[in-house]
């Protein structure tokens, strides 16, 4: 089992930032790719960046060139960097981590933006 603790999030006003971190723990394997998907009201939830072990990247083309992961292995630490903020990135951001078949998620921390 793995389980992913988040932290950060909250309310920012447009052009803002914020910062997510998520702490893997349990049994982890590598490699393995984390990241975060997010869910707005009303909406099917969505994939926004993820990053494996060997450091790719992917993002979602909505947040390219305002978002960026990283991570830290030693420390199965993801960050998501969240710069110039809208308010359409409103939404309950999951962590979410992938390895060896299996998908584990964090409870989910709240993301505001005001206009």
């Amino acid at each position: 089992q793995v389980q992913l603790a988040e932290s950060g999030g909250g309310l920012v006003q447009a052009g803002g930032s914020l910062r997510l971190s998520c702490v893997a723990s349990g049994y982890i394997f590598n490699p393995n790719a984390m990241g975060y998907h997010r869910q707005a009201p009303g909406k099917q939830r969505e994939f926004v960046a993820a990053i494996t072990t060997g450091g790719t990247a992917n993002y979602a083309d909505s947040v390219k060139g305002r978002f960026t992961v990283t991570r830290d292995n030693a420390n199965n630490t993801v960050y998501l960097q969240m710069d110039d903020l809208k308010p359409d990135d409103t939404a309950i951001y999951y962590c979410h981590e992938f390895q060896a078949g299996y998908n584990y998620w964090g409870q989910g921390t709240q993301v505001t933006v005001s206009p």
